[in-house]
């Protein structure tokens, strides 16, 4: 067995990509149904008032949704494996899919229509409508739920990323240079290593990839390119780790810096300096000892301290720098330290944090020119599908040729009300809004997905331009 690659063990079968309660399902629909209508929707009781759409077609296209997806040996496969998971022979719908099979050559009958990707929806609003395509396969549009209410990922982790982006804009607003240029590398992705998984690493260093160009997750700039495709999105820079920077000992530090310098004379380079003692690496090794070789460089050092309390930390080095190296002050009022020198804070930073130390380097006088942020499982792992309350709801189904609305609405708790009809999303003066298909207005849902086909192929730089601030 050594050299196999377990996931070629694994089960690619779109059969069983799903809720394994849901195989159930087809027996339990009102006899005579034809259709189920489904809509996916950020709650009103999401965290934020507005949610960056993105990552349904890196679904469609990374769970083999397109093309001839079922065949025989799937079915079979399936139903030896549903037996054995549940102990019954009658709860498997073989003739379901076997119809899927020879009546649509393999291909899913469904449709998908959904807002364009980028598009920035307030909360409680459809994001996209599901239907089945087939009246003999009305059980299928939410048997594959699980499939793609995984979107709520990347539009969590993109909508946690814009609204770091709006804070960020607005302190070098009101303290920097407000340039995009400025603002697009002012957050950093180091989130390969915190994510669960290389799959959660590319989805969720995409979904970063859509608000800033800073990132350390090459997978996921491979990602972006072959989904969405285009150049490459995200860009880095040579920087020290603490292994680079201890390997010389502690006597050694200020060689590791020099070795550094020396090997990167231009561009913009970074090193952690915080491995003895972070005031002391800032006056005396990079401020003292080094201070004509950073002075020299055609380029940036970017000095990262990764321990400490930043509130405190960070005004206190931005001064050490500026005694050391000079400052001036920019036409807002505010001070720069010398523009040979950055620096990164990169431990614990999230959508909570950022706020909290510009505040500080701000109120401390300090521009936010001096410093940019990186973040791991900030960006990777901080938030989940509550965070945007994401869901998926039945809100029609068509039975004996008659429509009927369909909808929950629990008692014990009326946040949880569902919409109901045949839904379509409006914009009227700018806002957008849900209505029933019948409501006047045009339908802002495009049809992504039917029969197996992608209808739309969207392209990373025009995704950008939608989730633009």
């Amino acid at each position: 067995m050594l050299g196999i690659n377990l996931l070629s063990l694994l089960t690619e079968s779109i059969i069983e990509m799903t809720d394994s309660y849901k195989v159930s399902h087809w027996k339990m629909y009102p006899k005579g149904t034809e259709k189920v209508f489904s809509y996916f929707e950020a709650r009103n009781f999401s965290e934020f008032e507005e949610v960056l759409f993105f990552g349904l077609q890196y679904l469609i296209k990374a769970t083999s949704l397109l093309g001839q997806v079922i065949d025989q040996e799937m079915i079979d496969e399936a139903e030896r494996d549903f037996i054995a998971h549940f102990g019954n022979s009658m709860i498997f719908n073989r003739e379901g899919w076997e119809h899927i099979l020879h009546c649509h050559n393999g291909r899913l009958p469904l449709r998908i229509r959904a807002i364009p990707e980028g598009t920035i929806v307030p909360k409680g609003n459809v994001l996209f409508t599901v239907e089945n395509t087939c009246p003999d396969c009305y059980w299928l549009t939410n048997y594959i739920e699980p499939i793609l209410v995984r979107v709520w990922y990347p539009c969590a982790v993109g909508t946690i990323d814009r609204e770091i982006k709006k804070v960020i804009k607005e302190a070098l607003k009101r303290s920097g240079t407000d340039t995009e240029e400025n603002l697009l590398f002012k957050f950093h992705d180091f989130g390969a290593r915190g994510s669960s998984s290389r799959e959660s690493a590319r989805i969720a260093g995409g979904a970063h990839l859509v608000n800033f160009r800073g990132s350390d997750t090459l997978e996921a700039c491979k990602m972006i390119m072959k989904v969405y495709g285009g150049e490459m999105p995200g860009y880095s820079i040579a920087a020290a780790e603490h292994s680079t920077v201890t390997s010389f000992g502690k006597a050694g530090e200020a060689l590791a810096y020099k070795q550094v310098l020396e090997e990167f004379p231009d561009g913009v380079v970074a090193v952690v300096s915080d491995s003895y003692d972070i005031r002391n690496a800032v006056k005396n090794l990079w401020g003292g000892i080094l201070k004509e070789k950073v002075l020299s460089r055609d380029g940036i050092l970017v000095i990262r301290p990764d321990s400490g309390d930043p509130c405190i930390l960070l005004p206190e080095l931005l001064g050490i720098v500026a005694d050391e190296f000079g400052f001036y002050v920019n036409q807002k009022g505010y001070k720069c330290i010398n523009d040979k020198i950055r620096m990164i804070q990169g431990d614990g930073i999230n959508r909570k944090t950022v706020k909290t130390i510009l505040d500080a380097v701000m109120d401390a006088g300090w521009s936010a020119d001096c410093i940019a942020f990186g973040s791991g499982g900030g960006i990777h792992q901080d938030c989940n599908r509550d965070t945007i309350a994401a869901t998926m709801k039945c809100s029609w189904i068509e039975k004996d040729g008659n429509g009927y609305d369909v909808h929950k609405e629990p008692a014990s708790d009326m946040n949880k009300l569902s919409k109901k009809g045949r839904l379509k999303l409006i914009k009227e003066e700018g806002r957008y809004s849900t209505v029933q298909e019948d409501f006047p207005g045009i339908d802002e849902l495009v049809t992504v997905f039917e029969d197996g086909e992608l209808k739309v192929d969207y392209r990373f730089e025009e995704i950008r331009k939608r989730a633009d601030l």
